[in-house]
């Protein structure tokens, strides 16, 4: 039995309970979203898959804890074992209970900023985003000298994460961030609801992908079009993974947007992309929990496609531990279809190398419902990943544990989307503009 309420000790107290075979007792700590999702018995298939291949437990090291907001804390405990190392990650919440746990390769580098970023070319402030008690924290970064600037909101894949998507040593959504604040677009991100309130959210059996993400990302566009360094009308929303499938959705629910950055947006219902996925991971690395994860995620997803799904189908036997109204939402949900009905220009992005949101099974419905439109540019990388990070050979799960970066042609094609770059002669004709009009102003004045 685990007692006080340090998330240090208590993540030390999971792993020593998890190497001496006490999967049961680690169970119990569990909050409700992470019990939906793991049981003892895939705890206990994980583990031993992994002591398989390293070997056995020789040392723990000192936890990392790094506050995620408030009431949440997520610690990372260095393991070593005979033939190499992982980290056991843990979230811990103010009443002790894990919200998340997953093993992780062993902790080697933090976050830097990459190479293109220019860090004095814009500034950043914390703002809050949206009101009452689902309100949440975010970043408004405003590049300096003369705007207004053109501004994007920035909405993360789907999960908890945090306004950065920090996943592993990475932070795409702060390498975008920062990479478009200093090619002159301001941008805000926010952690998501479901990362500030993780709780308050878990307990509503009724919300859904619209709660999780339309509220906030319209009150994101609004403070943005309020800002007085900032075009109004010129406020984006640029969306990753299921922040990309949502955006027309946002955009749909509040006018003013001006238009959409599509990043790795899947357009296949995601139950049934959730047992591809899983199935190709399991090629990539088979085993019993490979294979059980695909027998679990297969019945669940023939629970979404059912008829008799309803509001009350228990969570737990549904994909990720989403409710029956989260599902029911999603379902219903056509994001190509959503995104024909607006007359906005879009600039849908997809990696060559994305195993998750792919080519053949989500950018060809992007392709089909859209790319007859003159408004709508696509782009694929070739050597990109889901996260568009550069890169050569299949990719796996194992490469987002790996320090990198967002592809630097990304940016830069986000940046001159948002906002185009003058010709020569433009900024010639608009600098002598400026200089007869304040002529004339002198001439006035006398």
């Amino acid at each position: 039995m685990m007692v006080g309420m340090d998330p240090a000790a208590i993540a030390v107290a999971v792993v020593e309970l998890t190497r001496h075979g006490r999967f049961a007792e680690v169970e119990e700590r569990f909050a409700a979203p992470l019990r939906a999702v793991v049981s003892a018995q895939t705890l206990r298939v994980d583990w031993e898959s992994l002591i398989a291949r390293a070997g056995a437990v020789s040392a723990l090291g000192a936890p990392v804890s790094e506050p995620v907001r408030a009431g949440l804390v997520r610690v990372s405990v260095p393991v070593t074992c005979e033939r190499g190392g992982v980290t056991v990650v843990m979230s811990v919440d103010d009443a002790g209970l894990l919200q998340g746990l997953r093993l992780a390769p062993a902790l080697t580098a933090r976050w830097t900023p990459p190479p293109y970023v220019r860090r004095r070319r814009f500034d950043e402030c914390e703002v809050t985003v949206g009101s009452g008690s689902l309100a949440v924290p975010g970043t408004l970064s405003v590049p300096r000298g003369r705007g207004p600037w053109p501004g994007v909101v920035l909405l993360g894949g789907g999960g908890p994460f945090d306004r950065d998507g920090t996943s592993g040593p990475n932070k795409p959504l702060k390498d975008l961030a920062w990479g478009l604040a200093g090619r002159g677009v301001a941008v805000l991100r926010f952690d998501k609801v479901t990362c500030a309130h993780a709780g308050q959210a878990a307990a509503r059996p009724d919300f859904t992908m619209r709660d999780e993400y339309v509220p906030h990302a319209v009150a994101a566009v609004h403070l943005l079009r309020n800002h007085p360094a900032i075009d109004g009308s010129r406020v984006h929303i640029a969306g990753h993974s299921m922040g990309g499938k949502v955006a027309p959705r946002v955009a749909a629910a509040e006018p003013s947007v001006a238009g959409l950055v599509l990043l790795a947006a899947d357009t296949e219902p995601m139950h049934r992309a959730a047992v591809r996925v899983v199935r190709h991971l399991a090629t990539v690395d088979p085993g019993p929990a490979a294979q059980a994860a695909v027998e679990t995620i297969t019945r669940q997803a023939a629970r979404v496609d059912s008829p008799h799904l309803s509001a009350a189908t228990p969570a737990a036997e549904l994909p990720f531990g989403y409710s029956g109204a989260y599902w029911l939402d999603l379902r219903d949900y056509d994001p190509v279809a959503t995104a024909a009905t607006l007359d906005k220009p879009m600039l849908i992005l997809q990696g060559g190398r994305d195993y998750q949101v792919t080519v053949a099974d989500d950018l060809a419905g992007w392709q089909a419902g859209l790319a007859h439109r003159p408004d709508v540019t696509i782009r694929v990388y070739e050597a990109d990943d889901h996260l568009f990070f550069p890169g050569s050979g299949p990719s796996t799960p194992a490469d987002y544990e790996v320090p990198g970066h967002v592809d630097a042609a990304v940016v830069a094609d986000i940046a001159d989307w948002l906002a185009p770059r003058r010709s020569p002669m433009a900024r010639l004709m608009a600098f002598t503009s400026r200089v007869v009009a304040f002529a004339g102003r002198i001439a006035v004045s006398r």
